[in-house]
């Protein structure tokens, strides 16, 4: 994932910023609790593509 790219990124629903999951392959919205996959190196920001966060990982 590019670093400058991340840095621009936000999560489409609350516009706060994303974590890399760099084993996951996802952007990780905390706020949102939400994980959008990056297939192909490119990320996929569309809230029904997203998955829902377990409580678990929200507290990461």
């Amino acid at each position: 994932m590019d670093p400058k790219l991340l840095e621009i990124l936000v999560c489409p629903v609350t516009k706060g910023p994303l974590l890399y999951d760099k084993a996951r392959q996802e952007l990780i919205s905390k706020s949102a609790r939400l994980a959008y996959p990056i297939r192909d190196g490119i990320p996929v920001m569309l809230e029904d593509e997203a998955r829902k966060l377990t409580p678990e990982e929200a507290e990461r």
